[in-house]
């Protein structure tokens, strides 16, 4: 084998030959794009970029890859929040881009699947769905960038698991390129097949560290015929978890998003975000969006507006705004999608990504409200998020006069004892957004023993010479 400086060297020039010109990018310009994360919390180094145009291709990579001992970091969107799909400083890793892997390979209205490959873009699976009259529930913020290869390696979560699960729920099959090269193809759309282990699960999630996923066989939903949106001013968290349950008990289980806003959230959005536009609601401690859908042409309005007022009256809710439109459903929903754009705005911030129980939601809030306080006081709270799943975006953003240094040095003290106020309340401290690079200790620190030895045990058997994604959710 060569050694790696001139293996290095000559790399660009062999991948050209085995996948030809248009599949590498070495151009220095052209690969900066590709070697920093999405937050900006590493900036890696690489040879080149690899695109493969098809599964064949990305095959042949790998099996190259294996054969010289270099290390591929698989790359969606790039839009991972935790260094998952970044390469390291090294220099040495290759970075596969499955930008080139983006056609939808077959829709099945009848049977309600969908085939598609890594590198759609999960706006463009949402409206090949939307156009036979399905519905390809995940919803992310970033769904006009994110693929659908990236949701499925980091089992995406977003605002409709509430009604239809983690992106893991949403998948019948895989076809996945292991390191070695070879193909597991299981893109049957079955629903029941109980013959021997469930492949599939292990790679959504596995970000790219077990092999590489170029399409799925997708589940879609009827599409919603009718839908009710309301903005909700709040007294209080506890006050948010029981108008949810009333909500769903009403509305026959048809929530399909719930989701908590505080005010100072709100306040960020309008006062950085051009085109936000207060809600028209009674200024409250907390807002809940909801929505209600239905594949029938249901009154949901009229069951939405009857619920709410069973929650004023009982003091579940001070006030309420119902959309009267598609325009006026956009307008609120922009309010809480643009939060950590709002965020990233207003300076400073550091992030926690957690879930714990419902019933402990309130509890975890309170108490982590006064960790911020005792050990950030340079920070305010802005804590929102998926609260019909228990998840929480509990982040942080400097006050206005603080020192900026001096505000983020609280990261590490404060991130060790909000996740620990998790774990004793049997939550997790990555929620949707994976473990990647950033939060490998953490799994160290959280996972039981028995669990890592099994995932290092996994990892072993799929990729024995640690080509794929090295550095990632394992050390």
């Amino acid at each position: 084998m060569p050694q790696p400086d001139a293996l290095l060297m000559n790399l660009p020039a062999r991948l050209r030959q085995l996948l030809g010109n248009e599949a590498v990018l070495d151009d220095p310009a052209l690969l900066a794009p590709y070697l920093v994360d999405h937050r900006r919390l590493y900036q890696g180094a690489s040879p080149a970029v690899v695109q493969p145009a098809d599964t064949a291709g990305v095959a042949t990579l790998l099996a190259f890859c294996n054969n010289e001992g270099i290390a591929v970091v698989p790359q969606g969107g790039n839009t991972s929040y935790c260094g998952g799909a970044t390469p390291d400083e090294s220099g040495r890793q290759l970075v596969l881009s499955l930008r080139r892997l983006n056609k939808i390979r077959s829709v099945d209205a009848a049977g309600f699947s969908m085939v598609a490959e890594a590198g759609c873009l999960l706006a463009q699976v949402q409206q090949t769905a939307a156009d036979v009259q399905r519905l390809f529930p995940l919803s992310l913020g970033s769904e006009g960038s994110c693929q659908i290869g990236g949701n499925l390696a980091t089992n995406a979560g977003g605002t409709a698991v509430l009604r239809y699960g983690m992106t893991r729920d949403l998948v019948l099959g895989l076809e996945v390129v292991l390191a070695d090269g070879s193909v597991l193809s299981t893109l049957s759309p079955l629903r029941k097949d109980n013959t021997g282990y469930d492949l599939k699960g292990l790679f959504v999630g596995s970000e790219g560290t077990l092999g590489v996923i170029t399409a799925a066989c997708l589940k879609l939903f009827p599409a919603p015929q009718s839908v009710a949106t309301a903005w909700i001013s709040l007294p209080d968290p506890t006050a948010a978890l029981t108008l949810l349950g009333r909500l769903r008990a009403a509305s026959g289980d048809r929530t399909s998003s719930c989701e908590l806003v505080p005010q100072v959230a709100l306040d960020l959005v309008l006062q950085h975000v051009p085109g936000a536009r207060d809600p028209g609601v009674a200024r409250a401690p907390w807002y809940l969006l909801v929505e209600l859908s239905s594949p029938a042409d249901d009154d949901l309005d009229a069951l939405l507006t009857t619920a709410l007022s069973d929650a004023l009256e009982a003091g579940l809710a001070t006030d309420a705004v119902l959309a009267q439109s598609a325009t006026q459903r956009a307008a609120l929903w922009m309010l809480r999608e643009s939060v950590p754009a709002a965020q990233s705005r207003a300076g400073g911030s550091l992030k926690h990504d957690i879930s714990v129980p419902l019933s402990a939601l309130p509890q975890f809030i309170e108490q982590g409200s006064v960790l911020c306080k005792e050990l950030a006081p340079e920070g305010y709270l802005v804590a929102y998020g998926h609260v019909g799943d228990g998840n929480l975006h509990f982040n942080l953003n400097q006050r206005d006069g603080t020192d900026e240094a001096d505000f983020l040095e609280r990261e590490l003290p404060l991130k060790r004892a909000v996740h620990d106020l998790v774990a004793s309340l049997g939550g997790s401290f990555s929620a949707e957004h994976g473990v990647g690079r950033l939060k490998v200790g953490e799994l160290e620190r959280y996972a039981p023993p028995i669990e890592l030895e099994l995932m290092r045990r996994i990892k072993q058997a799929f990729d024995p010479l640690g080509i794929l994604n090295p550095g990632k959710v394992l050390r």
